[in-house]
C-alpha cells in the first residue's frame, strides 16, 4: 500500500459481516479505520477489535440511506485526518421472490440501500478524493449482479447497478488519479441474512443452504480485496464458482442462460442443497 503512506480508510456498514471482517484487517496493517455504522453498538465492537489489531479506529454513525450523512461523514474525515485514501461503500440488504410478487416497497428499500447509497458514498467522497489528487473507491456489490439468479431479481438488480456504475467510475476517475474495484463475491459466512426479505420462506431456506454451504468466509473476502486495491484490481471476484459464472456468461451468454435454465426448470439447484423441488 505504498500508494497511502497516511493509511487512511473508511467502511460503511462496519459494524459487523465483511465490513468488519476488512476494519480488521486494515488494522493489521496499522491503518486508521473509519467504522461507520447505523449501529453504534455493534461499530463499537468492531471499534474495539480494530484496536486489538493494531490499528487506529474512528466511529462514526451514518445512516447510508441519508446522503447529507454521507457528506457529514467526508466533512469529518477531512477535519480530522486531513482526508482519507480508500473509501469502501460496504453496507447492504438482501432480498429475493419471484419478480412479480415481492413488494413494491421491497424494491424501494432495496434500491435505496444497495445502490443509492452507494451512488450517495461516491458522490460524497469523490470531490474529496479529487482535492487530493489521489485515492481509491470500493463498492461492495455480488457476484448476483452478474449471474442473474432466478428469485433474485431485485437483489441482482441493484448489484448490476453497483458493478456498472464502478466499471464508469474506473474510467472516469482514472485521469484523476483515483482507482476504483467492485466486489462480486458469491455466498461467504457473514451476517447478510439477518435483514433478509422475501415473500415466500422457500427462499430464505435456500439461500440459508447456500450460505451453510460456503467454506469461504468473511476474513477471506477482505484479505482478497486488500490484495486488489493494491494492484489497483477492478473486478474482485474471489471464489471459483463467481468467476467461472462470470467468464461463461461474458464468452457465451446466449448458452449460458440455456444452460441456467435447464438446471433451474429441472430443479437441479433444490437436489444440490438437499431441498425438494418446487412444483
Amino acid at each position: 500500500m505504498k500508494r497511502f503512506p497516511k493509511k487512511r480508510v473508511v467502511i460503511t456498514g462496519a459494524g459487523s459481516g465483511l465490513g468488519r471482517a476488512m476494519s480488521i484487517e486494515f488494522a493489521k496493517l496499522g491503518w486508521h479505520v473509519c467504522v461507520s455504522d447505523i449501529d453504534m453498538e455493534r461499530a463499537k465492537t468492531t471499534e474495539t477489535l480494530v484496536s486489538q489489531q493494531g490499528g487506529t479506529p474512528l466511529v462514526i454513525r451514518c445512516d447510508v440511506t441519508q446522503p447529507e450523512q454521507l457528506e457529514s461523514l467526508a466533512d469529518s474525515l477531512k477535519k480530522q485526518w486531513g482526508g482519507v485514501d480508500i473509501v469502501i461503500n460496504n453496507a447492504g440488504v438482501a432480498a429475493a421472490g419471484y419478480m412479480e410478487k415481492i413488494p413494491l416497497k421491497t424494491w424501494d428499500w432495496i434500491i435505496t440501500l444497495n445502490l443509492k447509497s452507494v451512488i450517495y458514498g461516491c458522490r460524497a467522497f469523490i470531490p474529496l478524493l479529487e482535492k487530493q489528487g489521489e485515492g481509491h473507491i470500493v463498492n461492495v456489490a455480488s457476484n448476483a449482479g452478474i449471474a442473474s439468479l432466478p428469485e433474485m431479481s431485485c437483489y441482482n438488480v441493484t448489484k448490476a447497478a453497483v458493478i456498472s456504475l464502478s466499471e464508469t467510475l474506473k474510467v472516469e476517475l482514472n485521469p484523476k488519479n483515483i482507482g476504483v474495484s467492485v466486489v462480486a463475491p458469491t455466498f461467504f459466512k457473514t451476517n447478510l441474512m439477518d435483514q433478509f426479505t422475501s415473500p415466500d420462506p422457500r427462499q430464505r431456506e435456500m439461500a440459508n443452504a447456500f450460505f451453510d454451504k460456503s467454506k469461504v468466509t468473511s476474513e477471506d473476502v477482505a484479505r482478497h480485496v486488500i490484495r486488489a486495491v493494491k494492484s489497483n484490481k477492478l473486478y474482485v471476484i474471489t471464489q471459483t464458482d463467481g468467476k467461472f459464472s462470470w467468464f461463461c456468461k461474458r464468452m457465451t451468454p446466449e448458452i449460458y442462460f440455456k444452460v441456467l435454465s435447464w438446471i433451474y426448470r429441472h430443479g437441479l439447484g433444490e437436489r444440490y442443497l438437499g431441498m425438494p423441488k418446487t412444483a
